[in-house]
């Protein structure tokens, strides 16, 4: 009789081989240890945290430097609830402001400021080296464009309406 971990029997258990579980031990050492280097240059740098750039550089990137709070949400990874902090934060800046979305009264928007888009494009070649010098510059082009679509596939299992909603 198989012996039960949780629901699942263990001898229904496929477990790791040894390239699987390297793979895996290197992606979670990837997603703990990568966010706070980042993170320690762009505070020293930039006085900002990581998650904070990405939301300036996610709507520095949108039309009008402008995005839908649900949107920049998704475009951000985040929740709703979490962005609103981090919007409000950054509006205590100047960087960003909220405004009503035209088309949908009960919908706001994120705008970049000009002030902001000042401070994230004078701090985005520091981040740029730095994210090379921490990731691009181990990796040669074919590992980059495998990389990029093994984790692609990732993404797209943990959230199968990531691609649709980018489009």
């Amino acid at each position: 009789m198989a012996q039960a971990v949780g629901n699942v029997a263990q001898s229904e258990t496929q477990w790791l081989d040894p390239v699987e579980r390297e793979m895996w031990l290197s992606l979670v050492g990837l997603t703990i240890l990568l966010p706070g280097a980042v993170e320690a240059q762009l505070k020293r740098d930039a006085g900002i945290s990581f998650f904070e750039y990405h939301v300036l550089a996610m709507l520095s990137e949108a039309e009008n430097r402008t995005r839908l709070m649900s949107d920049l949400a998704h475009w951000a990874n985040s929740s709703l609830s979490r962005l609103s902090h981090v919007v409000t934060r950054l509006e205590k800046q100047g960087w960003v402001r909220r405004e009503a979305c035209p088309t949908d009264g009960r919908a706001t928007n994120a705008v970049l400021t000009d002030e902001g888009f000042r401070h994230l494009a004078a701090h985005a070649p520091a981040h740029v080296t730095e994210v090379r010098r921490l990731v691009f510059d181990q990796l040669s082009e074919s590992d980059v464009a495998s990389i990029a679509a093994g984790l692609g596939r990732i993404l797209e299992g943990i959230d199968p309406d990531r691609r649709r909603a980018a489009n």
